[in-house]
């Protein structure tokens, strides 16, 4: 009974805190500009299913794909034999799946078992590659400026963290081997748990039996503590790859969002009948805070991995300029953090911190670097789109602020006089050929 009480405990706190986690996280989106995804519910899916369930874009990089998927797979497969757990923290039973499954179809139960032991002994192959890849062969992406202090921390927190998972499982199910053949009763035929299960050899019942429950409560408590630090941690992509991948902007790479209100400006220029706007809202150009950034790129921001694919794929960073797409998604995420705080300390009321997105994280050098040339989007394995913040915070920087260097207003101003960046009269283009 004591240990059905404290599984109830440690279970309630779990959900409360979690829930309390996740829905500021979902407040904190709610925060941005309504996002709306005119494709199909279909090609929605499709987007879905190829890119976030099936690891599409992963396989750019194969050999990180590879290993990626055996991490990805064990945590699905694991899934399942986490539902007997609940059940049996509930009930203070032992496997109740699989005394009922073994009754009836005993292969389909130990080939359940099997195949999740083979998987996380896969896992645990691409968790040592990882950390090593992070920490000892000192992966230049994965060792960039923006990853020092908490994220290289946060990264290896959650890969030891798979570790202890993985021997939780092992250390269970040997364990219960070895008591088993100790007893000449019947096992359930796990091939790795028996074959780990004879390093156990001497050892009697009752240390054998307190080793399996030791085994439980740490993947138990393992998977709590998963749960509990995912929204606290860039693994939250887990979760979010699968609406971040639904609600893939639909537009052709290369195409921008024009701004309605110039658009109505235009209009109004032209002759153009145009929507009366309200005189006592004042048009805003572009994005300086996370307030007026879509609920699309807030979304972005928290279903990053930091893998750092597209920053080493950008050619502004590889030339050596200061732009980091990664760290563009990086500072958004702190920053909507950040004001998630705040709202929580002013009963949801916003108090001015003085602070924005623009300038306070992101500086105009690194908004400059870009290029646009959507190397980062078409990189990104969760169909993120870093290009889209800088875009918006860029119109701001020029629209609101005028800050722009003296080069590029010239240009400006040509595109505006000639319908070009050069300073010829468009009477004049074809002099060249003549």
């Amino acid at each position: 009974m004591m240990t059905i009480i404290v599984f109830c405990l440690l279970f309630s706190g779990v959900l409360f805190f979690s829930y309390k986690k996740y829905k500021r996280i979902f407040a904190n989106i709610k925060l941005g500009r309504e996002y709306s995804n005119p494709n199909p519910t279909s090609e929605k899916l499709k987007n879905m299913t190829l890119i976030a369930l099936g690891q599409k874009k992963m396989f750019s990089r194969p050999v990180a794909a590879i290993f990626h998927l055996f991490i990805y797979v064990a945590f699905v497969f694991t899934q399942l034999e986490l539902i007997e757990i609940l059940i049996d923290g509930f009930t203070g039973s032992h496997r109740i799946l699989g005394h009922a499954m073994m009754n009836c179809c005993p292969m389909v139960y130990s080939g359940l078992i099997n195949l999740i032991e083979i998987l996380s002994l896969l896992a645990l192959i691409a968790t040592l590659v990882f950390l090593s890849r992070r920490n000892l062969l000192k992966l230049p992406r994965l060792n960039m400026a923006e990853l020092k202090g908490w994220p290289m921390k946060d990264a290896n927190i959650i890969l030891i963290g798979e570790i202890f998972l993985v021997f939780g499982i092992f250390l269970m199910n040997s364990a219960e081997s070895a008591w088993l053949n100790t007893n000449a009763q019947e096992g359930y035929h796990f091939i790795l748990s028996s074959m780990l299960g004879n390093l156990f050899i001497g050892l009697n019942s009752e240390t054998l039996h307190y080793l399996s429950q030791t085994g439980w409560w740490m993947h138990l408590i393992g998977i709590f503590g998963f749960i509990l630090y995912l929204p606290h941690s860039k693994h939250l992509h887990i979760l979010l790859a699968f609406p971040n991948a639904y609600l893939s902007n639909p537009n052709a790479k290369g195409k921008m969002d024009y701004m309605p209100e110039i658009l109505h400006e235009i209009k109004s220029m032209m002759g153009e009948s145009v929507e009366a706007s309200d005189p006592n809202v004042i048009p805003k150009f572009g994005a300086k805070d996370v307030f007026d950034l879509s609920q699309k790129n807030l979304l972005d921001a928290y279903a990053c991995t930091e893998c750092g694919r597209c920053t080493s794929a950008c050619p502004a960073n590889q030339t050596g300029k200061k732009l980091s797409p990664r760290k563009i998604m990086m500072d958004t995420r702190d920053r909507l953090e950040e004001v998630g705080k705040i709202l929580d300390s002013n009963n949801n009321e916003w108090k001015d911190d003085g602070k924005s997105l623009l300038h306070s994280y992101i500086s105009v050098e690194e908004l400059r670097g870009c290029t646009t040339c959507n190397a980062c989007v078409e990189e990104c394995p969760v169909n993120i789109s870093p290009l889209d913040i800088i875009v918006q915070l860029r119109r701001n920087l020029i629209m609101e602020e005028s800050n722009s260097p003296q080069e590029w207003n010239g240009m400006f101003g040509n595109i505006e006089n000639n319908g070009a960046p050069w300073k010829f009269a468009q009477s004049e283009r074809g002099n060249w050929s003549k």
